[in-house]
């Protein structure tokens, strides 16, 4: 059994915070049901992967970011982060809104893009609908349950029946604080026959301060809806990471996710779809690149509940250094999910004799009539591609680099905003040097 540690929080905290920021009662007891099943819940238990000792409580009250003008004025830390051109963009700084644009075509559609304080006070009925109610719940283990009582910011996203939006909708949160938490709340919603393309990047920059982000995202695409969901994760060597974003997708609807996680400290991952709906689609895709001492675990999973189901998760790692990561691909067909069909491939390439890298295809299948396959590896850097492109002249350095590259770009080129995937590929470059 896990030792259960008080917590330094209690409910005269809570009761402020939600009543500072003029939420309804309802959300106000919800975070104090949370806050008492955090004191009781234990941790989750990822596979081969012991975060007893990890920090996912010490931190300090967050303070308020300053505003920025326009996005042309933006501070140079996070300037290649964003796209200048792109109307619909929210940042957050320190967990309060510095920058806040949405076109005028999408408000007079009726699409909702806007922070989740502002979402409870404004949408109230339509928050409550979709908030930790069906696809993750605050009675899971303690990271959820304290996600619930302490969540200090996040984003509501709601695209109306019919509703197409072409381009991209970015968020950007920015821990410009050392010591500042991010208990990051994402909805994504889209209605019937909608179609959104959504896109968060995570940043922080404190590289000695112990903080924590425990960061949860729901998705729904009802029937015939699409939903593309890319992010790009970067928290700094100080902050421990728990990451939670699942979905559920209904009749012929399809949820593709393109996740680059580059965090520089301990990191548990969590990304879940459930097909529920016939002819329900996922395309799952994440890239992580690990260096330093840090432990990562990264378990993908795809669930079948529908008829004609399909889901094809593509995992690629590249360790350095003396790090190490679990990287846990799942296919479950449920018993009455028939013609169901779960792909999986998960690839970790090791650049170190330090480095420790375990990839786990797993397909759990309870239904006869489907089709099912994965495909994992383990490895270095192959000495016959080397070899080859050393022969043309490229020096064995360079070679690594266009293979490390070559070998992410599945999943790189994945991503719907080309400014975010220049990002990501310096973020890979910085840490294969």
């Amino acid at each position: 059994m896990t030792t259960l540690t008080k917590l330094p929080y209690d409910e005269k905290y809570i009761t402020e915070y939600s009543e500072k920021h003029n939420e309804p009662a309802w959300m106000k007891e919800f975070r104090l049901e949370a806050l008492e099943l955090a004191n009781n819940l234990e941790l989750p238990k990822p596979d081969k992967t012991n975060i007893r000792r990890w920090n996912f409580t010490e931190f300090k009250h967050h303070a308020d970011g300053e505003k920025i003008n326009s996005l042309e004025e933006a501070p140079e830390a996070i300037k290649d982060f964003i796209d200048t051109e792109n109307e619909n963009v929210i940042i957050l700084r320190n967990q309060t809104v510095a920058y806040a644009s949405i076109s005028k075509e999408l408000e007079d559609q009726g699409v909702i893009f806007t922070d989740i304080f502002t979402a409870l006070r404004d949408h109230e009925e339509l928050v409550k609908k979709y908030y930790m109610t069906d696809v993750v719940t605050k009675d899971e283990h303690k990271l959820t349950a304290l996600h619930a009582a302490l969540m200090n910011g996040g984003i509501f996203v709601y695209v109306p029946k019919n509703v197409k939006i072409e381009a991209p909708i970015q968020t950007l949160f920015w821990q410009e604080d050392n010591e500042d938490a991010l208990f990051n709340h994402v909805i994504v919603v889209a209605d019937e026959g909608s179609s959104v393309t959504y896109v968060e990047n995570y940043f922080s920059q404190n590289e000695t301060e112990k903080s924590v982000s425990n960061i949860v995202a729901e998705v729904y695409a009802h029937d015939n809806a699409y939903v593309s969901f890319g992010g790009v994760d970067h928290f700094a060597h100080g902050t421990t990471t728990y990451i939670n974003r699942r979905g559920i997708v209904q009749n012929n609807a399809q949820l593709d996710w393109a996740l680059g996680q580059m965090n520089e400290g301990h990191t548990v991952s969590d990304n879940e779809t459930l097909l529920m709906g016939n002819g329900s689609i996922t395309n799952p895709r994440t890239v992580t690149v690990g260096r330093g001492k840090q432990t990562q675990n990264f378990t993908t999973t795809t669930r079948h509940y529908g008829l004609d189901t399909d889901g094809v998760i593509s995992q690629r790692g590249v360790l350095n250094e003396k790090t190490t990561a679990i990287y846990n691909a799942i296919g479950k067909i449920e018993d009455g999910a028939t013609r169901a069909n779960a792909e999986q491939e998960s690839r970790v390439l090791m650049l170190s004799k330090g480095a420790r890298g375990d990839a786990n295809p797993i397909l759990l299948i309870d239904e006869d009539d489907v089709t099912a396959g994965h495909a994992a590896s383990v490895g270095r850097v192959d000495d016959m591609q080397l070899y080859y492109m050393q022969s043309r002249g490229i020096s064995r350095k360079e070679a690594e680099r266009l293979i490390i590259h070559g070998f992410l770009a599945p999943v790189v080129n994945e991503l719907p905003i080309e400014t975010i995937k220049n990002h990501l590929t310096q973020l890979i470059e910085g840490k294969i040097k």
